[in-house]
């Protein structure tokens, strides 16, 4: 599967933005797909994740309530909604999918990665 994040940009802050995650297979309704940033600096962390089937989203729990996580199999999409934005959200946000249930906050569990897009939130 391979996969495309794009909907980044510059926001100031307060702003919202969405960013899309496109994949090249209508396959990707079979896995689990997560998101996650890298700040300049700073190792990868997780934002959000949601289940195959659309059931479950998790949050890293600085952006429980700010973020969400949705997705569109029929359309081979996976969404993330980003409110009341902050300046230290700007990273580097990538979609990655995974085909193994649980661990959704671990890097390591997921096979597929896209090339990530780039958040800039300015104060």
């Amino acid at each position: 599967v391979q996969l495309q994040a794009s909907g980044g940009g510059l926001v100031q802050a307060g702003g919202s933005l969405r960013l899309s995650c496109a994949a090249s297979e209508r396959t990707l309704s079979r896995y689990d797909v997560g998101w996650f940033r890298q700040a300049p600096g700073k190792e990868r962390e997780f934002v959000g994740a949601i289940t195959w089937n659309d059931r479950t989203t998790y949050y890293a729990d600085s952006m429980k309530g700010r973020f969400t996580v949705s997705r569109d199999n029929a359309e081979k999409m996976v969404y993330l909604q980003m409110n009341s934005l902050k300046p230290e959200d700007t990273a580097v946000y990538y979609c990655a999918a995974k085909w193994n249930a649980g661990d959704y906050g671990a890097a390591s569990q997921y096979n597929y990665w896209g090339k990530g897009t780039l958040v800039t939130v300015s104060s």
